[in-house]
């Protein structure tokens, strides 16, 4: 599958989300923290994927209070 985001933001995305979640992961060890990191980080490039192949073949999404809706043009 094509990933939406470059290998470049996914390193800083990776350590950003390892940054908000250190208080939460501090008994967890260092490598275990890098996997979920990249775990995390993979589930959202795989979605905005979804994302992006729905919006080009289908028109485009309406986003409203957690609701998404795909309407054809």
């Amino acid at each position: 599958m094509k990933q939406a985001i470059s290998i470049r933001k996914r390193k800083e995305l990776g350590k950003k989300l390892s940054s908000v979640f250190e208080n939460d992961m501090k008994s967890v060890p260092v490598g275990l923290r890098k996997i979920m990191a990249n775990d995390l980080v993979t589930a959202f490039d795989s979605r905005l994927c979804v994302l992006n192949q729905a919006q080009s073949n289908l028109g485009f999404l309406v986003i409203t209070d957690g609701e998404v809706q795909v309407e054809t043009v």
